[in-house]
C-alpha cells in the first residue's frame, strides 16, 4: 500500500478542549482509528511522507482540529473542508 495524499476523515473539525500542558498529536495521513489524533498507523505504510504533529497547549481551550487533513496550518483546522 502507498499513500500519497491523506485520506480525509471527515469534512468537518474536531472541536477538543484540550488540557494545558499535555502533548497532542495530530494525525496527517488520516489512517487512524482516533481521528483527529495519531495511532501510528502511518507507520505501517512504507516510505510514507506522513508524520503526526504534535502540539503542546499552554491553556485549556477548546481546538478546531483539522480532519479533512487538507489545512494549511496543521493541525488545525482553517475550513478548507469548505472548499472541496
Amino acid at each position: 500500500m502507498q499513500l500519497e495524499k491523506p485520506i480525509p476523515a471527515a469534512c468537518e473539525p474536531a472541536i477538543i478542549k484540550v488540557q494545558a500542558g499535555k502533548i497532542y498529536s495530530w494525525c496527517s495521513c488520516g489512517l487512524s482509528e482516533k481521528q483527529p489524533f495519531c495511532d501510528s498507523k502511518h507507520k505501517e505504510i512504507e516510505g510514507t511522507p506522513f508524520r503526526s504533529v504534535k502540539v503542546l497547549f499552554d491553556k485549556e481551550q477548546e481546538i478546531r482540529f483539522c480532519q479533512c487533513k487538507q489545512t494549511k496550518t496543521p493541525p488545525f483546522c482553517d475550513d478548507s473542508h469548505l472548499l472541496q
